[in-house]
């Protein structure tokens, strides 16, 4: 059996098994690359998930990326630790495969590592050409001597990816016979077959880009809390959108709260809104104060005097969260939407500023009035609020 008097239609017919061979080898690593891609952006959305949801202590978004990792984690598992089917073994051949030159390197065991370049001729049944690999065997002491260049070796390949060859250090008493008898001329160095792959480099750039892709795209997401707060140590930040406009007679100036527990509500909130307020401006009395859920807006005139305004640190902002609760639960409104505070000067009624409460809900607007003190004058219950006005 030999590889002689093939010629050029065997090299041709070498090119293009070759040819198809890799071309379907690297669609499947295209494959693989498009899938650890998508993997990869998926695991930065997942992990930018958990830290938003911590910045921001949104615990269903902590959990959700916290989520997508851990079930990434067990498909990785599962996927590694999966074995081949037992039903479907790889289909390999038996051929011979003349050695043209090998190199063993240091061991210290007696299976010493040996590198092969071998022409592989496969039987002419195979429909295949001979043609030329590189492969790295593990060959013990005792066995070694009976591999030397130009020698004869029973070798198994696998047709769909002829770069899987094995030496088989054992054969048969069949083709033992047949390797001694054999000659088997060497293929030309452009039969090489080499195992495919996609461009490593490439493939990890992709997998960069996706993964930060995937991270920006959740912080955008997000990027109306996560912006808008100067991260202060265990408060909410209230640096956001700011309008303000004064002359020399008057003034407006609002700041609007955000990120975590940004309600105006929270305890302490209100009276640091306010003392922020007043530094901008430069004076405490104001002629009138409008608290909302997340902003808190304050107007002043300088030409008012002194009992015709508000002094923004005189009032119990700490009392005010009870007077939001009283209005939302008493007032007939059963699922409130929205609810203000109005706090002008009552120098014409000679019992200091007014404090007025309004909820609003689907049925309607209730509101109540209240002292300085957050002691509650007057009630104005659902309809009741609309008719006296």
């Amino acid at each position: 059996m030999g590889a002689t008097g093939q010629g050029k239609a065997g090299q041709d017919a070498v090119e293009v098994n070759g040819q198809a061979v890799r071309g379907r080898s690297v669609v499947g690593g295209i494959l693989t690359g498009l899938r650890l891609t998508v993997t990869s952006g998926v695991t930065g959305a997942a992990i930018a998930a958990l830290v938003v949801g911590v910045i921001l202590e949104r615990v269903p978004v902590f959990l959700t990326g916290g989520g997508v990792l851990i079930l990434l984690v067990l498909v990785g598992f599962v996927a590694g630790r999966r074995s081949p089917e037992p039903g479907d073994p790889p289909v390999t051949r038996t051929a011979l495969a003349r050695i043209e030159d090998l190199r063993a390197t240091s061991g210290e065991s007696a299976d010493v590592p040996v590198d092969f370049r071998l022409t592989v001729a496969p039987e002419p049944e195979d429909g295949r050409p001979a043609y030329r690999v590189d492969i790295d065997e593990r060959i013990n002491l005792v066995d070694l001597p009976v591999y030397r260049p130009r020698g004869i070796a029973v070798v198994e390949y696998r047709p769909d990816e002829p770069w899987e060859v094995r030496i088989v250090t054992r054969p048969t008493p069949e083709w033992s016979r047949r390797a001694e008898e054999a000659e088997i001329d060497s293929a030309p160095e452009s039969t090489l077959v080499e195992k495919p792959g996609p461009s490593e480099g490439s493939w990890c750039v992709l997998m960069l880009i996706m993964f930060l892709a995937g991270a920006a795209t959740v912080v955008l997401l997000f990027r109306g809390e996560l912006f808008t707060s100067d991260g202060g140590a265990g408060a909410s930040s209230k640096q956001p959108s700011v309008t303000s406009s004064a002359s020399s007679r008057t003034f407006t100036t609002s700041t609007t709260v955000s990120g975590p527990s940004s309600s105006l509500l929270v305890l302490g909130r209100m009276r640091e809104t306010a003392a922020e307020l007043e530094a901008r401006v430069g004076t405490a009395d104001v002629t009138a104060i409008l608290i909302e859920e997340r902003r808190m807006e304050i107007r002043g005139d300088s030409a008012r005097p002194p009992g015709e305004t508000v002094h923004l640190q005189m009032l119990p902002y700490e009392l005010f969260p009870a007077l939001v609760h009283e209005a939302r639960t008493t007032l007939g409104v059963r699922d409130p939407k929205s609810w203000r505070i109005d706090v002008t000067p009552g120098a014409s009624t000679g019992v200091g500023p007014r404090v007025r409460v309004t909820v609003t809900g689907k049925e309607g607007t209730a509101r109540l009035d209240a002292d300085a003190t957050a002691r509650i004058l007057d009630r104005r219950p659902v309809g009741e609020a609309a008719e006296k006005g």
